[in-house]
């Protein structure tokens, strides 16, 4: 679903979140990467873990940079859920970047549990303290490193902060394995994590895991 070119520093936030991802994931898995934008991850994953890696995207342009890089990708709109694919028959199911930019993101959310052993999950948190007090003093929706958009042109249309995604998921049910927050590149640890982090990423537990 990333369909809007990334600014410049979405591809410093890409750098710091991908090692992160990487280290997740267990060698020699299987690993669907939804909204897999270049397949940027997908081929680092592939080099480095030595996964078994399947991507899909939206975007036509998205999907031959895949393909010219060797990487298996299928074009499909993540709105329309994931009925083609089998319980539990991926290990990693990964959405980065993209949670907020699908319409359904609680009904994706579920069927990403459903395919996955585990499911990685990352997004900006608009929780952020910068964003609030940006909104609060400008009276204006907020353009930050991680939210670099004006309101009317961004893919961003379901905006969450923290403790919204902590919400949604303890409503699901879905065991949390681990979390890591950041704040401009660099690891977040402590309290107020919700004001403090600008981003959030998530290993979680699938239905079969």
């Amino acid at each position: 679903m990333r369909s809007m070119p990334p600014s410049p520093t979405a591809y410093q936030s890409e750098n710091y979140i991908f090692d992160v991802i990487v280290d997740m994931v267990e060698p020699g898995s299987r690993v669907l990467d939804l909204g897999c934008g270049n397949g940027a991850l997908l081929s680092r994953l592939i080099r480095e873990r030595g996964v078994k890696g399947m991507g899909v995207d939206i975007e036509e342009a998205m999907v031959l940079q895949c393909i010219q890089k060797g990487i298996s990708v299928f074009q499909g709109d993540l709105d329309e859920g994931l009925k083609d694919y089998e319980t539990g028959s991926y290990d990693y199911v990964i959405l980065s970047h993209t949670l907020q930019v699908v319409h359904r993101p609680k009904q994706l959310l579920q069927e990403m549990i459903r395919v996955g052993r585990r499911v990685i999950v990352n997004f900006p948190n608009f929780g952020y303290l910068g964003v609030r007090l940006k909104l609060l003093f400008t009276g204006r929706m907020p353009e930050t490193r991680d939210l670099p958009y004006k309101w009317y042109d961004t893919p961003n249309i379901h905006l969450c902060t923290r403790a919204d995604f902590l919400d949604l998921c303890r409503e699901l049910g879905i065991p949390i394995l681990k979390e890591i927050t950041f704040r401009r590149g660099r690891i977040l640890k402590g309290p107020l994590r919700n004001v403090r982090s600008t981003e959030a990423c998530y290993l979680l537990k699938g239905l079969t895991g």
